[in-house]
């Protein structure tokens, strides 16, 4: 069988690789040969000769940069930054019920949030960026999401991060590209359960939606407002990766495309 996208032995680093679709997209690289990093703050149970954990902070210039080096130092190269790591808190702006309580947003939770997902993404693409700018040739991936063009009701820095990623993406792709270096993106819609729904985290969500936790979960198996009438698996972004890292998609830049079955507002 013809190996179609041919990236076996190519050099990946994946940000947040450990767990939910991060760790997908390690294990669907993994098994097609990449070498690949995984840049996160746990490790994985994953164990594989191809695979290289470098613990990271990704909003810490010095955890990044030292990061990068370690994989050229031990694959010799990079081709490819796959800018999955992000953090998600519920708050809303106004909390008229409880003004400056828990669940309305603050400063801490603001900065947290664009830390990680926006300066932690902008740091991995200038230190990978570089390498691949010398070397004339790669790819970056940036991990966006559907509320970054939709917004969601509860999540505004959240999806304001993922708005502000899809201009990255479009902007660096026109700056980059003059050195054949592609910027792409790819924007999940509702997905098939990660593990990463913690109680604090559904408890902070159906607070903002005014309805109860239970409310909430039975609304992860309503797939109305999806046209393919099903949730996403995870494999389906791992494999788009894939093909983004390959030479098949060699003129698609500057573009975030959705993985969420057709879903839209509308």
């Amino acid at each position: 069988m013809v190996d179609w996208l041919n990236i076996e032995g190519k050099t990946v680093i994946v940000t947040g690789g450990s767990s939910g679709i991060g760790k997908s997209i390690v294990e669907s690289l993994l098994a097609q040969k990449v070498n690949v990093a995984n840049f996160d703050l746990e490790d994985s149970d994953l164990d594989d000769k191809h695979l290289l954990f470098v613990k990271t902070d990704v909003t810490s210039r010095s955890d990044v940069e030292a990061g990068v080096q370690t994989v050229i130092d031990n694959f010799g190269t990079i081709d490819g930054l796959v800018n999955n790591a992000g953090i998600n808190i519920p708050r809303l702006l106004v909390d008229k019920n409880n003004p400056q309580g828990k669940y309305e947003l603050s400063e801490d939770v603001f900065d947290k949030i664009i830390a990680v997902n926006q300066k932690g993404l902008f740091l991995m693409s200038q230190a990978v960026g570089r390498v691949l700018v010398e070397k004339e040739e790669g790819v970056i991936i940036n991990m966006s999401s559907e509320s970054g063009l939709e917004g969601s009701e509860g999540q505004s820095p959240y999806a304001a991060t993922k708005a502000a990623v899809n201009s990255f993406t479009r902007s660096w792709s026109k700056e980059l590209g003059k050195s054949n270096v592609r910027v792409v993106g790819i924007a999940p819609g509702i997905m098939e359960e990660t593990g990463l729904r913690t109680l604090a985290y559904e408890e902070a969500l159906a607070y903002t939606r005014g309805i109860t936790v239970e409310q909430l979960r039975e609304g992860y198996s309503k797939t109305s407002t999806i046209p393919l009438g099903r949730s996403g698996y995870l494999h389906e972004v791992a494999d788009l990766v894939s093909y983004y890292l390959s030479d098949r998609a060699s003129y698609i830049t500057g573009v975030t495309t959705n993985v969420a079955g057709g879903k839209t507002r509308g």
